[in-house]
């Protein structure tokens, strides 16, 4: 009896030890950062879908659907970034979106401002910097290698978020020329989320949402002589947690005049 008392006692320390380690393992993973980035871009310039939307707006919840089809596309984030803009002017009409910013609607007036976009609406469709009406005329058969294209040469845009940092590191090589009081924008987008609406036009509906922008700040970069690099260091931003299954980083440069994007890199955290 003794004996196997012991060897149950043995068996015991055994698998204790063994848990101690799985726990001791996964523990030092879950400490490591899971934002460790190296992005790159091509010289040519990659083709940026914006989408001005709202949770309270009756026509969105579709076009919000044909953004996120757009996920399951190989080029994601290296050929295209998509990007939800969620205005804040739709909030008086009974429902306030939670993902709305006035940031956002303001950089919507801007593009009309610069004659990007005809009026201010939802949904309304911007790529790569014109005002995009497809959307409206084939909907959901239209796939990403059916969209606009650039053929712009622009330069190469960098982003660097290494492990055990608190700081992003970004450089832009430019290849169209002198460029003068560029601003750099840092945006973290957040896929997978979910709203019960229960008041407002979409009243009773579940609104499924990806590439939304949770965040997003911008700073003075800097100017540059084609083909000589600039560089900026900016301490890490926050990752807002809405509930999002996958969080990513967007960046992208334009110049201080104009909200038009000239270049843009993003990829997954």
């Amino acid at each position: 009896m003794r004996q196997f008392l012991m060897s149950r006692l043995g068996d015991g320390m055994k698998i204790g030890r063994g848990i101690f380690f799985v726990t001791l393992f996964i523990s030092i993973l879950l400490g490591l950062p899971a934002h460790a980035l190296e992005l790159r871009s091509e010289k040519d310039a990659t083709t940026i879908i914006e989408l001005y939307t709202s949770e309270g707006c009756s026509s969105c919840p579709s076009a919000d659907a044909w953004l996120s089809s757009l996920a399951n596309d190989p080029a994601i984030f290296s050929r295209f970034i998509p990007l939800a803009f969620h205005v804040d002017y739709w909030n008086q009409l009974g429902w306030q979106d939670r993902f709305s910013t006035s940031m956002n609607s303001h950089r919507q007036r801007e593009l009309s401002r610069v004659g990007v976009l005809s009026q201010v609406y939802t949904p309304g469709f911007v790529i790569n910097n014109r005002e995009w009406r497809g959307w409206f005329t084939r909907g959901r058969s239209v796939t990403a290698d059916k969209l606009p294209q650039s053929e712009k040469q622009v330069g190469t845009l960098t982003a660097q978020w290494p492990d055990n940092t608190q700081s992003l590191s970004f450089s832009y090589t430019p290849n169209i020329g002198d460029v003068k009081d560029l601003q750099l924008h840092v945006a973290i987008v957040g896929m997978g989320l979910k709203t019960n609406v229960r008041r407002g036009e979409n009243r009773g509906r579940v609104l499924r949402h990806d590439f939304v922008v949770l965040s997003y700040t911008q700073y003075p970069f800097g100017s540059s002589k084609s083909g000589q690099t600039i560089r900026k260091s900016i301490a890490e931003p926050k990752i807002p947690d809405e509930g999002q299954s996958r969080s990513a980083l967007v960046v992208w440069v334009s110049e201080s005049s104009s909200p038009e994007i000239i270049q843009a890199v993003a990829g997954y955290l």
